[in-house]
């Protein structure tokens, strides 16, 4: 586990413009008028934004199956390895569905793309990406998100899902971890 406190963190989006931002991305959702919604969590990161973007879409009366499946590019390190890796597989059929993927973070694309390609073998009639973050800086394949929640600087954001050494997932805001000459140390 990382050893910084939380002060060390600068708040980047508040938990007040997240609930503001994910009720807004729902309602954008809510009106495409979704078929038979799967709604497809990319795990760990995507946890928590789908939470609270699963309750707002019920909110606007959009029913909806959760799933949830856990890929990687990652590897140990903070930037993609450009290989992608299924963990973990989803169990449901999507075949002729609309499959929403909701992840924490769109940076170099290849997690998302891959998700969006495999449902799309699968048969799914429809697939959107939505993203918390989307951090176009960093894209390494063609792909953009349908439902966004900010577009961000290339910074290695934390909170709200997101961690450094998995910590800081639980935080209600998103931040950016602050070196030790940034705060006087």
């Amino acid at each position: 586990m990382t050893e910084q406190s939380p002060d060390r963190i600068r708040c980047l989006f508040s938990a007040d413009a997240i609930a503001k931002r994910v009720d807004e991305v729902a309602g954008e959702i809510a009106a495409s008028e979704p078929h038979e919604l799967l709604i497809v969590v990319v795990l760990k990161g995507g946890y928590m934004f789908a939470a609270d973007l699963s309750r707002a879409l019920s909110r606007y009366g959009v029913r909806l199956e959760v799933e949830f499946i856990s890929l990687s590019s990652y590897g140990s390190g903070r930037r993609s390895t450009g290989e992608v890796r299924v963990l973990w597989d989803i169990g449901t059929e999507v075949s002729g569905r609309d499959v929403l993927i909701i992840d924490d973070v769109l940076d170099s694309g290849l997690t998302l793309k891959f998700a969006r390609d495999l449902m799309r073998q699968r048969g799914a009639r429809r697939v959107a990406i939505a993203a918390l973050i989307d951090k176009p800086v960093g894209r390494r394949v063609d792909i953009e998100g349908d439902y966004v929640g900010f577009t961000c600087p290339d910074y290695f954001v934390v909170g709200y899902g997101m961690d450094a050494g998995h910590a800081y997932r639980e935080l209600p805001f998103v931040g950016v971890l602050v070196s030790e000459d940034e705060v006087g140390g």
